[in-house]
């Protein structure tokens, strides 16, 4: 009898311990083939709450991201394409690793340690997420997956040989998604270099909380806590001012709707069409991953809250979405409806020494974590 008792308690563990695994899982799949024949992997990340996440291979790309709403119904947060075919036809950094260099490059020249660099120019006279065959555009490897009872990741792996796009450098890149049960998404980018180089990378997902193709963000509400931004030129080229955002649109420091403020007849938002500004968070890399920015969604009581140890964070108003793409669910994306946000080193700072530094040497290692919560809110009631 005690024999059995003892079997029967065992048996329940391992029940207990395949219930806790059930709903933590990565799934190796294809997405679909390249040109030249290469399969394209995807690998699909659930957690034990029902969000699931879907990482391509092409671009170590956040194809889609499935998130309840206040109510528990399932919505795609992010823009996307359904199949290879858009991201290869109709390249917009849908949820793209980008770099090296993420955000631009004036005229795309850079000096380093006394020798002038030349990347290609792909917006307008400047270069903008490493040139025209950045990061966003390459086929990353499948270095592994993991899940275990909390969590379930992939780490994916590109090795950019010295000289590509003009960069310096072999560089070692990896892009860890990490989907756990406290409902955060995170992303560790890691990178090691055999000569000096520069460096920033990021995640340029295009957010809409109420679901993709769901129409406007503007209604969304979002925190900055930022005392500064970035002015830019004309070609989005920080002009080296840091300007307070007190008394300006640029000012999210209290939650606000997006789209409050972007009509303001601001000359930075008539130039970019909207917001495409780096803000101030701090003035150098954090010891540990802070907040950067927090999303409101009224309509479907969803939040995001954005974490990150980077000074800087780049934030798009997707004010070139033009009615021109098809996403995921069937809907044409058009402008304002998504919205981007980048952590990351402040635009164009190798031409400019104020900004800090993007170099990485032989032996250091380049890291940006990017944690994404999500948790809801109820409706408010009406006044």
């Amino acid at each position: 009898m005690r024999r059995a008792g003892w079997i029967g308690s065992m048996l329940g563990l391992a029940a207990l311990s395949m219930t806790a695994h059930a709903g933590t899982m990565a799934r190796r799949e294809t997405f679909g083939t390249m040109p030249d024949g290469k399969p394209v992997e995807a690998v699909v990340l659930t957690n034990a709450h029902g969000l699931t996440a879907r990482v391509i291979a092409y671009g170590a790309s956040l194809q889609s991201l499935s998130v309840p709403d206040r109510e528990g119904h399932l919505a795609d947060i992010v823009l996307g394409y359904p199949t290879l075919k858009g991201y290869l036809d109709q390249p917009q950094y849908f949820g793209a690793t980008v770099g090296r260099y993420a955000n631009r490059i004036a005229r795309g020249r850079f000096v380093l340690d006394g020798k002038t660099y030349q990347v290609p120019v792909n917006n307008g006279p400047n270069s903008l997420h490493g040139g025209t065959r950045g990061f966003d555009k390459v086929l990353w490897t499948v270095a592994g997956t993991h899940h275990d009872a909390s969590k379930a990741s992939v780490t994916l792996s590109y090795v950019s040989p010295d000289g590509d796009m003009g960069y310096p450098g072999t560089l070692s890149v990896t892009a860890t998604y990490t989907l756990d049960d406290r409902d955060q998404l995170s992303i560790a980018y890691r990178a090691t270099t055999d000569r000096p180089t520069i460096v920033n990378l990021s995640n340029h997902a295009y957010w809409n909380l109420s679901g993709e193709g769901s129409g406007s963000v503007m209604d969304e509400r979002l925190t900055i806590p930022a005392d500064a931004f970035l002015p830019v030129d004309a070609g989005s080229i920080p002009t080296g001012e840091i300007r307070p955002v007190a008394g300006t649109p640029f000012d999210f420091r209290r939650a606000k709707p997006i789209g409050r403020d972007i009509r303001t007849a601001d000359p930075q938002l008539l130039d970019g069409h909207g917001y495409d500004h780096n803000w101030v968070v701090s003035r150098k890399a954090a010891a540990a991953p802070r907040m950067v920015a927090r999303v409101e969604d009224p309509a479907s009581g969803r939040v995001l809250t954005l974490s990150s140890a980077q000074p800087g964070l780049q934030f798009y108003s997707g004010n070139f979405l033009d009615g021109t793409t098809v996403g995921t669910g069937g809907h044409v994306y058009r402008q304002g409806d998504a919205f981007v946000l980048e952590p990351q080193l402040y635009p164009d700072t190798p031409n400019q020494p104020d900004f800090g530094s993007a170099r990485l040497a032989p032996g250091q290692v380049y890291r940006n974590l990017i944690v994404y919560r999500f948790t809801t809110e109820p409706a408010r009631s009406a006044r």
